[in-house]
């Protein structure tokens, strides 16, 4: 692995914690910056405020998904944790990973805790890593409706 290479890998673990921590501190603008405008997410076994809400959530385009995060999470309080990533550059501009993951969302409605990997495609645009593609898939969830 070159120098360069390795900072690559570097800055998508950067932008990972990133994102993780601008979605539980509800940095909305800032958040926005780690995707790219065509993103694609699909959260398999999301939280939820509702028990007559789906369990899956898919979402496309930058704007749709900073503001469904921002709907979910009114009132929430939470922690996003990403671990032992995996890695791979399939090209200069382009990489894809896959974390493993554990989240606890405190909604006003439902205690929620969630295990399993996150799935992503990035892209570097203008010497920046983003998001272009997410995709988690859940090996374990728990509700608690309050």
């Amino acid at each position: 692995m070159t120098i360069d290479q390795h900072n690559d890998v570097e800055a998508i673990r950067q932008l990972k914690a990133r994102y993780f921590r601008l979605m539980d501190t509800r940095q909305w603008d800032l958040l926005s910056e780690c995707f790219t405008a065509d993103i694609s997410a699909l959260y398999e076994g999301a939280p939820r405020a509702s028990e007559d809400l789906p369990r899956d959530i898919k979402i496309e385009g930058r704007d749709a998904l900073v503001d469904g995060i921002r709907t979910l999470m009114t009132g929430a309080k939470s922690i996003h944790q990403g671990y032992m990533p995996e890695i791979e550059l399939t090209g200069p501009t382009t990489a894809r990973g896959v974390w493993s993951m554990f989240d606890d969302v405190r909604l006003p409605t439902c205690n929620f805790k969630g295990w399993g990997h996150y799935h992503e495609d990035y892209v570097k645009e203008d010497g920046r890593w983003k998001m272009k593609k997410i995709h988690l898939t859940r090996l374990h969830t728990e509700e608690e409706w309050l």
